[in-house]
């Protein structure tokens, strides 16, 4: 089975590690195309607390022009996923896997879609040992 996402934990504030995570995927070409408050959402629709969370939607566009040339339907992957979260001591980054999503879907079987998943795996990978650095 594969591993759904790549976690760093960051020992710096919430804010910092939101602008720190949008940074390093900048550099690996990707770009912050949604950005949900978990915790401002939730409290609005719901009245519910919730810790402060956000959820980034990345998007490399080269990779993604290249996967929507191949199988349309891949659209509804993307974009790639990364959370950000507030911990006792710092922040928690959750990076999609984009193979552990193809894992669950039919379009695996395309190699044009296995490479750039791929290829999208080892960038964003790279973003979450950055953030290590």
């Amino acid at each position: 089975m594969q591993q759904l996402a790549f976690q760093v934990e960051l020992p710096i504030p919430y804010a910092d590690a939101i602008d720190q995570v949008t940074n390093a995927l900048q550099q690996k070409g990707f770009g912050v195309l949604t950005r949900i408050d978990v915790k401002a959402t939730l409290k609005e629709k719901i009245d519910a607390d919730f810790r402060p969370y956000v959820i980034l939607g990345a998007c490399n566009p080269r990779l993604a022009y290249r996967a929507l040339t191949s199988e349309a339907t891949f659209g509804l992957l993307l974009p790639c996923n990364v959370t950000v979260e507030e911990t006792e001591n710092g922040a928690l980054v959750s990076i999609i896997n984009p193979e552990a999503m193809l894992a669950a879907v039919d379009i695996s079987s395309s190699p044009e879609i296995r490479e750039t998943a791929g290829q999208a795996r080892a960038l964003l990978e790279s973003v979450a040992k950055e953030l290590l650095a």
